[in-house]
Parts: C-alpha cells; structure tokens; sequence
C-alpha cells in the first residue's frame, strides 16, 4: 500500500471487504460481522467483529493506557466501540503490505505492518516492559470461510510461525543476545472469518500442511517480509 497507490484498496478475493488508509490509520471494514479472534489492545479476545483499525502513533509512544487511548481515537474517528479491534503501528501507513489468495475452499486477505527495532526471541529471560510499545509486528487476517472455532486458533498459530519463519530468513536477530528473533514484545494480530454458508465445507484444521494453513503461512510470510524490507529500505533512505 504505497504512496502511489489509492487510500483505499477493494480485496480481490472477499467481497466486500476493504483497507482504507486514513491520514492516521488503517481501517479494515468487513462488510457483515465477522467471528473474530485477535490478541489486539483494544477489544481483543473471541469477539464479533466489524472493523479493525491500525493506528499510527511516534516510535516514541510508551503510554500506560493505550485502551484509553484508543478510546478516544474512536471517539474522534466517529466508530462505534462495539465489533472493533483497535492495534498501534509506529510503522508509517504507506508501507502496509497487503497479499490475497483465493484456494476456492475460502478466502484469505492479509495486511501486514512490520517493524522490528525491538525484536525479541521467545524462550529467553529478558527485561519486562512497563509500558505498552508501538515497535512491533500487526497482522491483519479476514478469511471468507467457514472454520471451526479449533480452525481459528489453528491459522493464528500458522500465522505467528510464518511471522517467525520471515525473520529468520531476513536475519533478524534479538540485539540483546544476537539470538534469532521471533517477534517483538508487542506484536498482534487480528482475524476475522465471515462463516459463509456459501462455502460447502467447515475448516476443521487450519495448519501448515492443509490447503487454509498452507496459503495462510505463504501470505504472512511475504506481507511480513515485504513490510520490513519496505521499512528497512526507508531507513536506508
């Protein structure tokens, strides 16, 4: 979602659902309520779900109550509360990556914000913070399918592996320990599933050797590693 791209973006693959780039967020609107599932700050949880927003705040944000603060942004923005799942990027808008796949059985779309100043290895001792961080890594996953609430749990684990897949091959490394890097302290993500009845058949699994897990791994993984590539390269200047 460069610069030269519209503000908004129409999936290819899920009717109606649509990425709008605000001067301060990013709004994903699906076009019904969803099932959602997200470890999102705001309205996180196994939630119904209309929107989720992506807000852009500076690297230096370290608020004690973000939920607050999403609050009033919603406030400000004119949403209402209830169906939304709020997250923060200090990643700048333009460099969400967006990938989509059709496999016939369901739907994916996928956008993804990625920094990774502060990455983190899960599995070692390390500093906890005090405060909430906005350096992190947001996946934004809406599938049209039908999947079982085991399916749901199952693609965000597929979702997180491929995350952590991405920084391995891009050498991202915990600079506490030079170890390779998992995620961040903060990362999150969202997933909303329509459980269209226009789908003949239930997910039932969602992992790396089925068809959903398969196509949900390949997308993570190039948006996250197309995001930090697109960071880095701004960094670069």
């Amino acid at each position: 979602m460069n610069e030269e791209n519209t503000s908004k973006y129409d999936s290819l693959v899920f009717p109606g659902l649509t990425l709008e780039r605000k001067e301060d967020h990013l709004l994903l609107a699906f076009p019904s309520e969803v099932d959602g599932l997200s470890s999102a700050v705001y309205g996180g949880g196994m939630i119904r779900l209309t929107r989720a927003v992506n807000l852009f705040v500076n690297q230096d944000y370290e608020c004690s109550d973000p939920v607050r603060d999403m609050e009033n942004k919603l406030r400000e923005w004119g949403y209402p509360a209830a169906g939304c799942a709020g997250l923060m990027t200090a990643v700048p808008l333009e460099l969400a990556a967006i990938a989509e796949e059709d496999i016939g059985s369901a739907a994916i779309f996928c956008c993804v914000t990625s920094a990774a100043g502060n990455a983190a290895r899960a599995g070692v001792v390390r500093p906890v913070l005090k405060a909430y961080r906005a350096g992190t890594i947001n996946i934004m996953l809406g599938i049209d399918g039908q999947l079982s609430p085991a399916a749901m749990v199952n693609a965000a684990m597929t979702a997180v592996e491929a995350k952590a897949a991405a920084l391995a091959d891009l050498g991202i490394v915990d600079t506490e320990n030079g170890l390779t890097a998992t995620g961040t302290p903060t990362d999150a993500i969202v997933l909303g599933v329509s459980q269209s009845r226009r789908y003949r058949a239930e997910h039932v699994y969602a992992g790396t050797a089925t068809d959903l897990g398969g196509a949900i791994g390949r997308l993570v993984y190039g948006a996250v590693t197309t995001s930090l590539q697109s960071m880095q390269a701004r960094k670069d200047g």
